[in-house]
């Protein structure tokens, strides 16, 4: 695009440039240049203009006399001067009655006194083939211009005609140099040529002449290269050009940046010649009825003299604007970069940070452009570089906006049934922060893992699988609304088991006591499921079959454990599913299966029970056991009660004691396990038997067992016991 279209949007790349000459603001000049100024003051005292040529004489000799180094005209005397003694006996017919005296020629005492001064007059060139002024010789120059390299065409610009001063001044003067600007298409002017080729000749602009003839260099060369005109060369200065031989101004600021000395105060002697002295000075017109103003990047309402000024200034100071010759190079390469970036910033910054990353980008670059202008004097392309940045972020925020929506989907397609919606919002948050939650990484989780007891005696009793689902659905959905009010996560449904976890896809704060209170939750929320289950007549049979067996509909089991698992997206390339694996999954999950086993409600780890405050539930140890697949010894644990029962629970302990014999009882229980551990059998064996007759019946089955373990080991001591019980089964 750049390629092929750039010149139709040079201008908005002009415009942007603009703004950062206005950005920076006016800057010193060298203060070798002055203007003497035909402004509304010199037209009060002095008249209208143009003024009889013998006050303009005046004020070049009052300008000599003052020591100025060279004086420009940035006006033309095209025409002789109407108010000449001379003219008006030559309009009367009276010149034979009137001796030829030259001093009441007012054009010819002018073009006396500029040809004892180092005054440059100025000219303009025709560009619109106007016949009278076309085959005109052009104002001589006494110096050489030399065009050098490979000239291959003529790049300068080509006027068709000449429009010059009265002859009698023109011949007087000691040289001329041209004042056409170049205005660009939008009216405003940012360069300015330096020379022109005219009837196979090279000639001056009037800054470029003043600068020559302040230094007295006789010889000009116009550089070529294969793209055109790169170069002025003028004694010590090398002045860089576009290829028509223009230089770019570096404005040095709005109007009146340069000083001003009004014509009148320069006529009247009123003016201190140190402020003349040495100094180029300019005479042209700031009066807004003569018309001489232009437009350029500080000001649209601009007196043209001062653009002279400004080259004059630029080539004193040397601080010029040029376009490099890998100007287009770079243009392309820094599409591509700021393409690139944009790209990276889609993957790296995510939706949110994706205004403020392209803000940066496009501040950042402009602030590059500033420096490379101003401090470097390269004039860069700014405006497609800005574009491609617009035009990559417009389809990055597109192309986001449509992964985010996908992400979002696939989010809302892996967790919409695995967590509450308030967590739900808390990962699409992160997902727009670029937080890919879905790559698989290890993290700390708190487990649990539920089962139905005596499911396979249910299956049979509900008849057919349409009973037996709606039986299920009935259960998991009350558990999975427990689980997901305390902001945790369920995996999955296995059967009748249902596998969930805390602390993952999101962070949760205190994740295994709000685990421990979902499962406590779900233990307690079966006494009134079972209560609906056997008032609907669905579930008759499966009613029937449980109390002939003395037991609930339901009664469940449920391990918990914590540790650092491996979470994320897990499966084939067809298939896959958020989860967890790993050793604390497998624990968790032998937890669950050994609540049978130790005709326990809920089993914990060690683990899960080390992070809990001991002020708040009450533990009862069950065994220190490995089981099947692990070799690690774990300590098994019991939830018994809460200490601080919430509300809705202080009717309904989970056993049927009061809190203070419970508490006795398991300390007594506790006394007997450090026997036992410490292989002290047949005094455990006493507290044991003791404990049997407990109130607690709940308990019967761990005390039975611990009186068969120490029998059996009372029968035959172990060698070298650590207290550790081997399952070889899951359960």
């Amino acid at each position: 695009m750049y390629i092929f279209f750039h010149t139709h949007f040079d201008t908005f790349d002009k415009k942007l440039r603009d703004k950062l000459f206005i950005y920076r603001g006016a800057v010193p000049t060298t203060e070798q240049v002055i203007i003497i100024d035909i402004d509304e003051k010199s037209l009060n005292e002095i008249g209208q203009f143009p003024w009889s040529r013998d006050i303009v004489a005046q004020m070049i000799y009052n300008l000599a006399v003052s020591g100025v180094g060279a004086v420009g005209f940035d006006i033309m005397f095209p025409e002789a001067d109407r108010t000449s003694p001379r003219k008006i006996i030559n309009d009367l017919g009276i010149a034979d009655l009137v001796p030829d005296d030259k001093e009441i020629d007012y054009d010819e005492v002018f073009a006396s006194v500029i040809s004892q001064t180092p005054t440059i007059l100025g000219y303009t060139f025709d560009f619109n083939g106007n016949k009278q002024y076309m085959d005109l010789e052009a104002p001589d120059v006494p110096a050489i211009f030399t065009q050098t390299g490979k000239l291959e065409r003529e790049y300068l610009l080509q006027p068709t005609g000449v429009i010059k001063n009265l002859p009698v001044i023109q011949d007087n003067s000691y040289s001329s140099g041209f004042f056409n600007a170049t205005p660009d298409v939008d009216g405003v002017i940012r360069s300015v040529p330096l020379a022109m080729s005219y009837d196979m000749s090279v000639y001056p602009s009037l800054a470029l002449e003043l600068i020559r003839a302040l230094n007295q260099v006789d010889k000009v060369l116009v550089n070529y290269d294969e793209l055109g005109v790169r170069s002025i060369s003028l004694g010590e200065y090398k002045i860089p050009t576009d290829i028509y031989g223009r230089i770019a101004v570096n404005f040095r600021g709005p109007s009146y940046t340069f000083k001003y000395i009004s014509a009148t105060d320069v006529i009247n002697d009123r003016v201190d010649p140190k402020e003349i002295e040495g100094k180029i000075a300019i005479v042209g017109t700031s009066a807004a009825g003569l018309l001489d103003l232009r437009n350029i990047p500080y000001d649209s309402i601009y007196p043209g003299v001062e653009v002279h000024a400004n080259v004059i200034d630029n080539i004193l100071k040397e601080d010029f604007l040029y376009i490099p010759a890998e100007a287009s190079a770079y243009g392309i390469l820094m599409i591509l970069v700021m393409s690139i970036l944009v790209v990276m910033s889609i993957g790296y910054s995510g939706a949110v940070m994706l205004p403020f990353v392209i803000s940066t980008l496009g501040f950042s670059f402009i602030y590059f452009s500033y420096h490379m202008l101003f401090e470097e004097g390269m004039i860069l392309i700014i405006f497609y570089p800005l574009f491609a940045l617009f035009l990559g972020a417009i389809l990055a925020i597109i192309v986001n906006y449509f992964l985010e929506t996908r992400q979002k989907n696939l989010i809302k397609g892996k967790f919409a049934s695995k967590v509450s919606p308030q967590v739900m919002e808390d990962i699409m948050q992160r997902a727009l922060k670029g937080d890919n939650t879905f790559i698989a990484k290890e993290h700390e989780i708190t487990v649990t893992f539920s089962d139905v007891r005596n499911f396979t005696n249910i299956s049979e009793a509900a008849g057919n699988a349409h009973v037996l689902i709606q039986f299920l659905n009935e259960y998991m959905d009350e558990m999975t609304h427990i689980i997901m009010d305390y902001e945790g996560t369920v995996d999955k449904f296995i059967g009748d088991a249902i596998m969930s976890y805390w602390n993952a896809p999101v962070v949760v704060k205190n994740h295994v006591e709000k685990a421990v209170d979902a499962t406590l939750d779900q233990i307690h929320a079966v006494e009134p499921l079972n209560r609906e289950v056997k008032q609907d007549e669905r579930f008759k049979a499966i009613c029937d079959m449980s109390a002939k067996n003395g037991l609930e509909p339901i009664e469940i089991g449920i391990g918990i454990n914590v540790g650092i698992a491996t979470i994320g997206e897990m499966g084939s390339s067809g298939r896959s599913d958020y989860t967890a694996i790993g050793d604390p999954i497998n624990l968790g999950a032998r937890l669950e299966s050994l609540c049978k086993y130790y005709n326990s409600m809920c089993n914990i780890s060690n683990y899960v029970k080390e992070r809990i405050p001991n002020d708040k539930y009450i533990f009862r140890f069950l065994d220190l056991v490995t089981v099947k697949g692990q070799s690690i010894p774990v300590e098994v644990w019991q939830i018994v009660d809460y200490s601080e029962l919430p509300t809705k629970w202080k009717d309904k302990p989970l056993y049927k004691v009061t809190k203070e014999r419970l508490l006795e009882e398991i300390d007594y229980y506790h006394s007997a396990i450090e026997l036992y551990k410490n292989a002290k059998f047949e005094e455990a064996l006493v507290i044991f038997q003791d404990l049997e007759h407990c109130l607690d019946k709940s308990n019967k089955n761990i005390y039975k067992m611990y009186i068969e373990r120490c029998e059996h080991y009372i029968e035959e001591p172990p060698v070298d016991f650590n207290g550790v019980f081997v399952h070889k089964t899951k359960g």
